[in-house]
């Protein structure tokens, strides 16, 4: 089983974005960061989820996957398969979910969230 958490932060005013991952797997994490392109912060949470959803696709040997995410409309969005504005991510990310077998996507607080969320903040902090 993998639980991948991911979560993104974007600064309205340096025009930056970062991306927290965090992937458990047999009890031990892999802490990862990446910086973004995008300011919108919609799109760096599905921007987050992609490259978290890429990250373990290597890695995957026909395992259940938790996907968590504290974006109402990155985990909205994947359950209908539809959003309006982000419908290209939409489609790249459930692209990714299918190659891996079972995918469970839940949304959960922020405060559930918290490893993949100050992994974002850092990264940004050091974009900054």
């Amino acid at each position: 089983m993998i639980k991948l958490y991911t979560d993104a932060a974007v600064n309205q005013k340096s025009k930056k974005s970062a991306a927290g991952l965090l992937i458990v797997r047999n009890s031990q994490q892999k802490q990862l960061t990446e910086p973004l392109k995008i300011t919108d912060n919609h799109a760096a949470e599905f921007e987050a989820a992609i490259l978290g959803h890429q990250k373990i696709l290597p890695n995957v040997d026909g395992e259940l996957v938790f996907f968590y995410t504290d974006s109402k409309i990155v985990a909205d969005a994947v359950h209908k398969q539809y959003a309006k504005h982000y419908q290209e991510y939409v489609d790249r990310l459930v692209a990714l979910q299918s190659q891996l077998g079972t995918v469970i996507t839940e949304w959960i607080p922020d405060k559930d969230n918290k490893g993949a969320h100050n992994l974002a903040l850092q990264a940004l902090h050091h974009l900054e």
